[in-house]
């Protein structure tokens, strides 16, 4: 009896000691990331007005921060609850919203949007004859339309309607949106594809695209600094950050206006974006989530596009990178004077936002910095298992070593496949531009596929007559060949 009682009092005291320990690790205080990123120094270094950050790790918000002003005129400092213009991370909203709006029965996105719009409808074209393009197609840049992005308006300026905005009557456009390839078929992005999905809700709802995502997400998930109101409209924000230029100017009134609102329109915080990804991220595994479905989140997170699709797309945004072996979504905007990115993982919670408004010279070298020292600092590491390798048998390792057009992210970079210290090594700015690094590992696996450190799609390398013709990237059930083109040895 005595043994047994022992055994439970051990048992106990176990217990507590891994709850203690499990507690502690929850409550690790990430305020050394101030004194690290050095975020103050590099505003006044880039002549940058300010910057908001938040970094979530295991589902919860640890790190939230800001930096500068709002405005350079008032002083005003920002603070976790100031809005900056998101500009196309307003697309995820959008895509969201969608999802939620076809569980609820209120549309299919699988339909073809044309017979959706009333106040306009589809241009004819070659590419549409027997295709008819669905809401999908838009929401993932695969319907093939035109019209990359807009121009920022401003109080005073003549404000275009959505109809003017797609007959291309507007500064950037002096032609009507068209069809530049069979939907489906291809991939390239196409702001001009989310004024088509705007209309489609507007003119299906009868309600503006702010009120339909105000009632179906902000509202729901308390994002009480998020709105899609533009400057210009009753019941804008009044804690906002002021867009600046590359000398630190306030541009104009400072407001922009964007009347593709699905497209450019969101203005949001940080913080406010992390517990909806948060959200997001708990829905994928079922758990603790209380808006989003596990279904929708499924479906917005995969990956729908891969063919010129920059290393993959889904509807959230890029799935081409796999930082320190995970699976990461981003999602980023840029405005004139204003932007920010989203960093989240695919499973354990994990991730970081930020924006600045200043100018993208302003900006950037901030943006840089931050994407290295919290990739580096934070314990964000999945191992690869190290039973899936092989050594890369020395007559490949030969043929792939060499200097290529961009097979990986289809941007037109320089891509290099080096040799160090008997292993191959990817370098590409690209990987320097988000990572501070372009050296990433190229890895082979034992069933003759490989993989980049980094990089989150398959690779099938083919050769024929002694030489490397072509890639296959593989994601999932998604396959795209590229044809190698060696530029130099």
């Amino acid at each position: 009896m005595k043994s047994t009682f022992n055994l439970l009092i051990l048992l106990i005291t176990i217990s507590s000691c891994l709850s203690s320990h499990k507690i502690l690790a929850q409550k690790r205080d990430y305020n050394f990331l101030t004194d690290s990123l050095n975020i103050n120094q590099q505003l006044e270094k880039h002549k940058l007005a300010g910057f908001s950050l938040v970094v979530f790790k295991d589902y919860e918000i640890v790190y939230s921060n800001q930096f500068g002003v709002k405005s350079i005129i008032s002083n005003e400092k920002i603070d976790k609850n100031t809005a900056f213009s998101t500009a196309s991370i307003s697309k995820p909203i959008t895509a969201i919203l969608c999802h939620i709006l076809e569980e609820k029965g209120l549309i299919n996105l699988n339909d073809p949007i044309d017979k959706y719009l009333k106040r306009w409808n589809l241009p004819k074209s070659k590419f549409t004859e027997n295709s008819n393009p669905t809401w999908k197609q838009f929401l993932n840049h695969t319907a093939g339309t035109s019209q990359h992005g807009f121009a920022d308006y401003y109080e005073g300026d003549t404000i275009p309607t959505l109809n003017q905005s797609l007959l291309g009557q507007i500064p950037r456009y002096d032609k009507e949106i068209e069809f530049l390839f069979t939907s489906g078929t291809n991939w390239q992005y196409s702001g001009g594809g989310y004024v088509i999905i705007q209309m489609a809700l507007e003119d299906t709802l009868n309600k503006p695209i702010a009120e339909l995502a105000q009632e179906f997400i902000f509202s729901p998930l308390g994002l009480k600094n998020t709105t899609m109101i533009q400057p210009n409209e009753k019941g804008f924000l009044t804690n906002i950050a002021l867009v600046h230029d590359e000398n630190k100017k306030v541009i104009k009134t400072g407001l922009p206006i964007t009347p593709q609102v699905a497209a450019s329109g969101l203005w949001s915080t940080p913080n406010d974006l992390a517990k909806l990804f948060i959200e997001i991220q708990n829905a994928l595994r079922n758990k603790n989530n209380k808006l989003i479905s596990h279904r929708i989140a499924k479906k917005v997170m995969a990956v729908t596009a891969l063919k010129n699709a920059v290393g993959g797309w889904s509807y959230l945004g890029q799935k081409s990178f796999g930082y320190n072996n995970y699976d990461w979504v981003r999602c980023g905007g840029s405005n004139t004077g204003v932007g920010g990115d989203i960093f989240a993982t695919v499973t354990d919670g994990n991730g970081f936002i930020y924006f600045a408004n200043g100018e993208k010279p302003n900006r950037f070298p901030v943006f840089i910095q931050t994407n290295t020292k919290l990739l580096t600092l934070m314990d964000w590491e999945n191992k690869l298992p190290k039973k899936e390798l092989q050594e890369i048998p020395l007559n490949i390792k030969n043929m792939l070593i060499g200097t290529y057009e961009d097979f990986l992210f289809g941007q037109g970079m320089e891509t290099k496949i080096v040799e160090k210290n008997n292993r191959l090594y990817i370098e590409s700015p690209f990987y320097e531009l988000y990572k501070g690094k372009n050296d990433i590992e190229l890895l082979c696996l034992k069933n003759g596929l490989f993989k980049i450190i980094d990089y989150p799609n398959l690779l099938k390398f083919n050769f024929s007559d002694g030489k490397l013709q072509s890639v296959i990237l593989i994601r999932d059930k998604l396959k795209t060949n590229i044809q190698l083109i060696s530029k130099k040895k």
